[in-house]
């Protein structure tokens, strides 16, 4: 069962007041990082860029990812979510599952990804998503049950709206470092420390 990947990096981290996608960790850029995690795991990955487009774009532009803006990245993630999702169904139709990820979380690695693969199969629920801090968020994966679901989502909307409202159909993995996310410069030189 294929599995496509499809990483937000839309946004403008205007709380840490650089693009976080370039924040350096253990010699990478997390966006970097993230994107070398995913391609460990399939060939079907998309990359959402938005706010400072071509800065992104060139980290990651001799890697064999699909690249798409977003410019309308302001409206929120469903919007990200929406263009990268349909980018990622006319570039790879193959495709069984998605694997939504964002990349400030720094301690995602292919682990993860197949971890979320792995309980779908084990589970056959039609969502898997990552557990931590009490919550259930990214990485989160979808079968194509839910393909319509994601290409509907728009503004603000996130997957999580989804998680929340199919909650019988989602099972969960654990990733406690996933409640490490960076907002602001104090969450990076925590990271860095």
């Amino acid at each position: 069962m294929e599995t496509g990947i499809l990483i937000l990096a839309a946004g403008n981290s205007s709380r840490l007041g650089e693009p976080k996608q370039l924040l350096n960790f253990k010699g990478k850029s997390l966006l970097r990082h993230v994107t070398d995690e995913s391609l460990k795991t399939t060939d079907s990955v998309v990359v959402v860029t938005g706010s400072t487009h071509s800065e992104i774009s060139q980290e990651i532009a001799n890697l064999k990812v699909k690249i798409i803006e977003n410019v309308n990245w302001n409206e929120g993630m469903g919007s990200s979510i929406h263009i990268g999702f349909k980018e990622l169904l006319n570039s790879f139709p193959t495709i069984e599952n998605c694997i939504i990820s964002v990349c400030d979380q720094p301690f995602i690695d292919a682990e993860v990804f197949s971890d979320l693969i792995q309980m779908q199969k084990y589970s056959q629920k039609g969502i898997v998503a990552s557990k931590y801090a009490d919550t259930l968020g990214t990485p989160v994966l979808f079968t194509k049950k839910y393909f319509e679901d994601l290409s509907n989502l728009s503004g603000q909307e996130g997957a999580k709206k989804l998680v929340q409202k199919f909650k019988d159909d989602t099972a969960e993995i654990n990733f406690e470092k996933g409640a490490i996310d960076i907002d602001t410069q104090n969450d990076y030189q925590q990271l860095i420390q």
